[in-house]
C-alpha cells in the first residue's frame, strides 16, 4: 500500500512539475524598474524633525506602521493645500557640500518598500487602486505568459528623488540601488537555472539601468543579461522639467498650488538629471521670456534666472558630464515609446516672472518626453557594429499609457514574447 502511495505521490508531483514549467521553465527572469514616482516611498519621523507648521507634526498623519512608518508617496491628501505643504517638507532633499552628496530633511528617515517584489509597484496607494494604478496592467500581462511575482517576475523600486552624479562625486542612495539592482539580477539568474535576465524599464528607470550597464564589465553583461526593454525613457531629458524647475508643476492637480512644490521639485536630485541635455536637444528653444531665449545650452544661465543659483555648480559638475555621452552597452536593446501626444516643446514667460505657469507650444512625443529624447538612440547608436537596438513608435500613447492601456500594453507584451521566442497565441491576454 505504501508503495502504491508513493507511486501515486511522484506521478501527482512530476505532473505538477510539468504543468509549472509549461508556465514557467522557458521563460527568462525578468526585472521591472520604474520611472520617477512610479513606486510607493514610506518615511518615518524622528525627534530632529521641525515641522514647517503645527499640522504638520508628528501626530500627521494618524495611522502609521509598527514602528512610526507611513506612505510618504502617494497620499490622496496631498493633494489638499494643507497637507501638501506637509508632504513637500517631507519630500525635500538637501545638498550637504561637507560631504557632496544629497540627504533628506533632517528629521526625516525614508525606505522603499517591497524591493525585489511588484507589489509597490502595481498602485502608488493600494486604498485608490484606479486613482493611483501604474504598472498593474502589464504586471497582469505578465503573469499571462507564466510569469510568478517573485520567483521570474521582479520589482526593483528605489528612491526616485536621488539621482547619480558624475565619476569623483558620490551618489550614495542611486549607487546603492544599482548595488541593489545588480545583486537582484544575480540572484534572479542563478534562481533560474542560470538564464540570463530581460531588463524592462520605465522613464527614469531607463536612466539607472544603462547607468548600470555601463558601469559592469562586458563579460558580466553578457553572463546576466538578455535584453534591455526600455519603455517612455528620457534619454536627453525633457523640456517638461524645465518648467518643474521654474514654476512647479502639480500634474495638473486643480487644488494645488505649484509654488507649493517648486522647492521640493528643486531640490531633487533626480530632477536636475532629467534637464534637456544639449547633445540631445542641442540649439533647440526650449523657454522664452521677454529678455531671453535658453536652449540646452544654456541650463547654467537658465538656473540663475530662475532664482536657482545653488544649483549651478552641481549642474556643471555632477549632471553636465553624466550626459555628455549615451554609451552604447553592447547588449540587445528595444525601445519602445508612444508618439503623436502633444508634448510641451517651448515655454513661453511673459512679464509676470517665473511664478506665473507658462503658455506651450506643443510638439511631438508622448505628452510628457519630447520626440527628440525618446528617439535620441537612433542616431546616437545607428553605426555602432556590436549594438542591437530595435525601436518601436506606439502612436497615441502617452508615457504611461506604455503601461497601463491595451493598446500600450499589448505592444510592450508582443516584443516580450519576441524576446522569448513565444510564437503562439497561447499566452495571449
Amino acid at each position: 500500500m505504501k508503495g502504491l502511495e508513493l507511486t501515486v505521490a511522484m506521478v501527482v508531483s512530476t505532473a505538477v512539475m510539468w504543468y509549472t514549467c509549461e508556465g514557467n521553465c522557458d521563460l527568462n527572469p525578468l526585472i521591472l524598474v520604474p520611472g520617477s514616482g512610479g513606486n510607493q516611498l514610506e518615511a518615518r519621523l524622528t525627534d530632529d524633525y521641525e515641522p514647517p507648521s503645527q499640522l504638520c507634526g508628528q501626530r500627521y498623519p494618524l495611522c502609521k506602521e509598527r514602528g512610526g512608518w507611513f506612505r510618504l508617496w502617494f497620499r490622496p491628501a496631498l493633494l489638499l493645500a494643507p497637507f501638501t505643504q506637509c508632504f513637500a517638507h517631507r519630500m525635500m532633499l538637501y545638498y550637504n557640500p561637507l560631504i557632496d552628496d544629497y540627504d533628506n530633511t533632517p528629521g526625516v528617515e525614508t525606505r522603499v518598500p517591497c524591493f525585489g517584489s511588484t507589489r509597490s509597484l502595481l498602485y502608488l496607494d493600494p486604498h485608490f487602486k484606479r486613482a493611483t494604478l501604474y504598472m498593474e496592467p502589464l504586471v497582469k500581462a505578465l503573469k499571462h505568459l507564466g510569469y510568478v511575482d517573485s520567483e521570474t517576475l521582479f520589482g526593483a523600486p528605489y528612491d526616485f528623488r536621488y539621482g547619480l552624479a558624475a565619476d569623483g562625486h558620490p551618489s550614495r542612495v542611486g549607487t546603492k540601488f544599482l548595488e541593489d539592482l545588480k545583486d537582484l539580477i544575480e540572484k534572479a539568474s542563478i534562481s533560474n537555472g542560470g538564464k540570463p535576465v530581460i531588463l524592462v524599464s520605465h522613464s527614469l528607470g531607463g536612466l539607472f539601468v544603462l547607468q548600470l550597464l555601463n558601469r559592469n564589465p562586458p563579460s558580466w553583461r553578457k553572463q546576466f543579461i538578455k535584453h534591455f526593454v526600455a519603455l517612455s525613457t528620457p534619454w536627453g531629458g525633457a523640456v517638461q522639467e524645465s518648467r518643474n524647475l521654474a514654476s512647479g508643476y502639480t500634474l495638473r492637480a486643480p487644488l494645488v498650488d505649484p509654488l507649493l512644490v517648486r522647492d521640493q521639485q528643486r531640490s531633487s536630485e533626480s530632477n536636475l538629471w532629467l534637464m534637456p541635455s544639449p547633445k540631445v536637444f542641442g540649439g533647440l528653444p526650449l523657454v522664452v521670456t521677454e529678455n531671453a531665449t535658453y536652449t540646452a545650452n544654456d541650463v547654467v544661465q537658465f538656473l540663475n534666472d530662475i532664482g536657482f543659483s545653488e544649483a549651478i555648480d552641481l549642474y556643471k559638475s555632477r549632471i553636465a558630464p553624466l550626459v555628455e555621452q549615451l554609451p552604447a552597452p553592447e547588449v540587445p536593446v528595444t525601445c519602445i515609446f508612444g508618439s503623436g501626444v502633444r508634448t510641451p516643446e517651448t515655454l513661453f514667460y511673459d512679464e509676470s516672472g517665473f511664478d506665473k505657469q507658462p503658455e506651450i507650444m506643443y510638439g511631438d512625443g508622448d505628452g510628457t518626453v519630447n520626440m527628440v529624447s525618446l528617439a535620441a538612440l537612433q542616431s546616437e547608436w545607428a553605426n555602432l557594429k556590436n549594438q542591437s537596438l530595435k525601436t518601436v513608435r506606439v502612436e497615441g500613447a502617452s508615457h504611461l499609457s506604455m503601461l497601463r492601456d491595451a493598446k500600450g500594453v499589448k505592444r510592450v507584451v508582443k516584443e516580450i514574447k519576441d524576446i522569448l521566442g513565444i510564437t503562439s497565441d497561447k499566452f495571449m491576454m
